[in-house]
This record gives C-alpha cells, structure tokens and sequence, in this order.
C-alpha cells in the first residue's frame, strides 16, 4: 500500500467583504501558541495565505482524521484573529498592491514574474504519493498525464475572480498557464531524461529554481514522492481525501502495469484540460483511452474502473465510491461556491467557506 499526504492552501480573508487580509503571521502565532499547531505549517507566497502539509499517511481514515482536526484548529485560530480561513482555489477578490511575504525568494519571483505574479491569488491541493525510485516516478508520471483533466474536473474550486463569476469551474488552472512552466508535462524516457531536460528549464524565464518547475505532475526533490498538482483547494476535508485516494490508486494501477495505454497526444491532453477547468464535471470530458468526447460521469466511471483494483487493494473502493456519487449529486466546490454567491452574494459565500473549512 502506497504512502500519501497533502498540501493544503488556505486563503485568509475579511468576513465580510471576502477580500484578502494579511494575518497569516496572527493566525499562525494563534495555531502554534494557542492550539499547539506543531511548526510544519508554513507562511506562503502571500501574508493572506498558509500552507499545511499533512503527515504521511496510509490510510483515508488517518487522512481524513488529520485535515478535520486541523481545519477545526485553524478555524478558531482564524476567528479569534477576526478573519475567516478558506479553502478554494481562487480569492473571490484580489488585492491591488500584492503584499508579500517578506522573504527573498518571493521578492525574486514577483521581480521574475511581474504583473503575472501580482495576481497569484490562487490555493491548490498537492498530493504526494510514496514511490520505491525516480525510475518508478517516471513511469508513474507518464501513465498518469492522460489522467489530469479528469482529476482536474473532480477538483474544480475557483470559479469566482474579481468580485464576478468567470463561467470557468477552475479559473485557477486557466490562470496558471501564464507561467514560465505548466500544464501537463512532457513523457519522458527514464530518471536520467527527466533530471536532465528539467536543469535545462532552470534559470530559462521566471524558472530560477526547480521548484518553480509547475508542472501538474512532477518528482520531488526533497521527498520519495510523485507530485500531483493539478487540484483546486477543496471546500471539504472528505473531498481533498477523495482526490488524494484517486491519485495514489492511479500511481498504484501505473506502477503495476506491464504496458501503459497509448497516451493521447500532448495537444488534446492540453485542450482536454482547459474543458476540465471551463465545465468541470457538468457536461463532457474527453476520455483518456478513446480520446473522444463523452458524458462526464461515463469518464469519471471508467476512471474507477481503470483503477478498481488498487481501490479495492487499499480498502477504498466502497468509501471512493460513495463520495464520487456524493459529488455529482452535490456538486464540486465549483459548483457549490457559484450556487451560493448567485442566491446570495458575499455574505453566503462567507458562510459557505467558513462553514465547509470544518463542519460541525
């Protein structure tokens, strides 16, 4: 059984207006000096965002465990700093001037990446999941790249931008392409190929370091881990869960393969997620084997399908299950955000977010 753990990006925001506040550092000294937050937690690109990784985990249930209690944590944390702490993949307002973090490497990206990273009002979810060596990462990553506008579609969050609702379900991705690196990645040959044709991407553009290699998949350099980067940050705890469990039974099914399924061709892998981030799970998808446009449900089934065995391997089949057909009976985060602020404004997209961080 594959080891798994998440990043989560939190947005800190006004409870009235949704706009950004720069309390990260408050709400930071309330996590670790009032409820004992451990100092994994960690200041990002912007005062109004924190990051948490979660431990390494092995099952759903010790995921799911871990981000309720720390969601609860940072909820009060947040409160009691007089903010509210969100979980979605795009700032519903901007700020105008960015305020940053003051470390130099965030100076040098907002110097490389100019008015590009003026507007990186975004959070994701980064899933990480345990591989023996970089030789299986690989092989992993190249099985998966067809796979990423379906996980993309499952993980739309971002539709609001601006004070205005986009029409897109995952605006941070159509964001992103704006940077040095993204997207989907190439397929590569073997570790050697990988390691190599990334140094030469570093100090090309706004691409300094390897870390700013943002590709939706990639190897870590720190970690034995493959990278999956394409999700929004999700409302729900169950739900960041459900895309981590989907992940890592997919690096499970690659990794256990004796031949990958041809991939599509780079182009439509492209097109196909730029649909994911417009329509998420609403209307079509293009189906990774066939390459053809079908019903979204009829793509996200043979997802399951693809990866029924590793599912039913790690003891998640019946728990994935549920919560696939929770989803499109509730609908994404997506669809959840652009529901309530359409019924009613700031203040019901407030009560959404602070109430889907940690429900009672």
């Amino acid at each position: 059984m594959a080891t798994f753990g998440m990043e989560e990006e939190y947005a800190i925001l006004d409870p009235m207006t949704l706009a950004p506040r720069d309390e990260a550092p408050a709400v930071y000294r309330a996590l670790r000096v009032e409820r004992g937050e451990s100092r994994n937690i960690q200041r990002e690109f912007l005062l109004s965002q924190l990051e948490r990784p979660t431990p390494v985990c092995e099952t759903a249930e010790a995921a799911l465990a871990d981000l309720i209690g720390f969601r609860r944590r940072l909820r009060d944390a947040a409160t009691s700093v007089g903010v509210i702490a969100a979980s979605t993949g795009t700032y519903p307002l901007v700020a105008n001037p960015i305020v940053l973090t003051d470390k130099s490497r965030y100076h040098r990206v907002l110097d490389e990446y100019r008015h590009v990273a003026k507007e990186y009002f975004y959070g994701g979810l980064h899933v990480h999941v345990g591989i023996d060596d970089r030789e299986s990462g690989v092989r992993a990553m190249n099985a998966l790249r067809v796979w990423m506008p379906v996980i993309a579609a499952l993980a739309t969050n971002s539709p609001l931008w601006k004070g205005e609702d986009t029409g897109f379900s995952s605006y941070r991705i159509i964001q992103l392409q704006r940077w040095a690196t993204r997207g989907t990645p190439p397929a590569f040959v073997d570790a050697d190929d990988y390691d190599r044709r990334s140094a030469r991407i570093v100090g090309v553009g706004g691409t300094f370091d390897d870390a700013l290699i943002a590709w939706n998949i990639r190897l870590s350099r720190k970690f034995p881990t493959i990278e999956v980067r394409v999700g929004d940050a999700q409302l729900e705890a169950w739900h960041s869960v459900l895309v981590a469990l989907l992940i890592r039974a997919l690096v499970s099914t690659a990794l256990a393969e004796e031949k990958p399924a041809d991939p599509l061709h780079p182009e439509l892998i492209d097109s196909a997620l730029w649909l994911a981030a417009r329509d998420g799970i609403s209307h079509r998808l293009v189906h990774p084997f066939t390459g053809e446009l079908e019903v979204s449900r009829t793509v996200v089934d043979a997802l399951l399908q693809h990866t029924a065995a590793a599912l039913a391997a790690e003891g998640d089949a019946e728990r994935v299950t549920e919560w696939i057909d929770r989803l499109f009976a509730e609908g994404t985060g997506a669809d959840r955000q652009r529901a309530a602020y359409s019924a009613g404004g700031l203040p019901a997209l407030a009560a959404l977010m602070r109430g889907a961080l940690a429900p009672e």
